[in-house]
């Protein structure tokens, strides 16, 4: 191997805080490829992962392999943690560093629905693990203890991994890490070489508002919270046609919400179960059911939102927080469309024949059983009344038949 002596240059820093998926593999690769085109002499990825999408961390590994530039994965801050997915990605670095209180490890698969069998466990499981032996074996790494973490899910702290010969540093801040690795040689692409990095040539390598945007939309929180926006927007514009700005806003958001789906697992069947809960709460409205169907709607999103994104990785479900929030939102807008339909129902009439009836007028003539004539509400009306009302008498209207009102004396009080 040559011998290279890197000139002092720039350090390119990223943030790799939570769980790994596309938005986020999106942001790394891009940030290394950055490093590359502008000559960086050392990238320093700052990890703290539960874990995450298999697909999206064989991304950012096969980046890491190939990279131009040296990359160091440093698990921080303090109590950080490189689990699951995020032990592959510090396995493919060229150096490693912990601070004290982090750990690595944990790396079994899991599958995000469902259970495997047996055998398709197995055959997963020996994937796995020969495909973190071959980056711990590129990177000379100890492959017995990286084949341990996928098959055992054996986690180790910062001691315990530098002692197993995975990790290369213990640092309790940037600045020392970058101290104990100045002077390092590595191996970069078959070639030797000399980091000489100090801390004044730091240049942080940031997310686009694309990617944040990206990022924030693979929450399965903000997923599902967008759906029931979009679900409600669409639904209060199909009632209150013209509104316009409810059925934008939950077209919209139904859109983010389904872009969502597309980077984290998704179980449709707990969407439908969500629709179906909406659906019973609209023919509550319409069928009188005293609050059986309007319950069975509560049972149905409350059992949807529970399943939609329920795994094996608690980094892709739905928090207890947001459903009660969503449950507590849709029985208040519920119990208020019901509200106002019973009230709507109750009301009497205020323009028609039908609207008349309770109104109060004046006798123009003698009323009997068979004729007789009233004024009401500035109108002359033929009236019958099952009493002798005099003229000059109030009366008030008690029903209508045909063109013919019938009345009753209106007792003065």
């Amino acid at each position: 191997m040559s011998f290279i002596n890197i000139l002092l240059g720039f350090v390119y820093t990223l943030n790799a805080y939570g769980a790994i998926t596309p938005p986020m593999a999106e942001y790394i690769t891009r940030g290394i490829k950055m490093a590359e085109k502008d000559s960086a002499d050392l990238i320093i990825i700052k990890l703290d992962t539960p874990g995450g999408l298999d697909a999206s961390m064989r991304d950012i590994v096969k980046t890491e392999l190939d990279s131009k530039v040296p990359i160091c994965v440093y698990v921080y801050p303090n109590g950080a943690r490189a689990a699951s997915a995020g032990a592959f990605i510090f396995l493919a670095a060229h150096i490693t560093g912990m601070t004290p209180a982090s750990s690595v490890g944990a790396a079994h698969p899991v599958v995000m629905q469902g259970k495997l069998d047996s055998i398709m466990n197995k055959k997963l499981v020996n994937y796995a693990s020969s495909y973190i032996k071959s980056i711990a074996r590129t990177r000379h790494r100890n492959e017995h203890i990286a084949a341990q973490m996928v098959e055992k899910s054996l986690s180790l702290s910062s001691e315990e991994a530098i002692k197993m010969h995975i990790a290369d540093y213990i640092a309790p801040s940037l600045d020392s890490l970058l101290s104990l690795i100045n002077n390092k040689k590595i191996e970069v692409n078959g070639k030797e070489v000399k980091l000489v990095v100090k801390n004044d040539r730091i240049k942080p390598i940031r997310m686009t508002l694309r990617e944040k945007l990206l990022l924030v939309l693979s929450s399965p929180n903000v997923a599902y919270i967008l759906m029931m926006i979009g679900i409600y927007g669409l639904l209060f514009e199909l009632s209150h046609p013209g509104a316009i700005f409810p059925g934008v806003i939950g077209a919209i958001s139904l859109i983010l919400a389904f872009y969502s789906y597309r980077t984290i697992p998704v179980n449709y069947a707990g969407i439908l179960l969500i629709i179906l809960g909406i659906f019973f709460f609209i023919l509550d409205i319409k069928i009188p059911s005293h609050g059986l169907l309007s319950l069975s709607g509560l049972v149905s999103i409350g059992t949807g939102s529970f399943l939609m994104f329920k795994g094996n990785a608690p980094f892709f479900t739905v928090s207890l927080w947001s459903i009660g929030i969503v449950l507590l939102f849709t029985s208040i807008f519920f119990l208020w469309i019901v509200a106002k339909a019973v009230e709507t129902i109750r009301k009497r009439p205020v323009s028609g024949k039908e609207g008349l009836i309770g109104l109060c007028g004046i006798a123009k003539e003698d009323i009997n059983t068979k004729k007789g004539m009233v004024q009401v509400h500035g109108e002359l009306w033929q009236a019958r009344s099952k009493e002798p009302i005099q003229k000059g008498d109030k009366i008030e209207v008690i029903g209508i038949e045909g063109f013919v009102l019938f009345v009753k004396k209106l007792e003065e009080s």
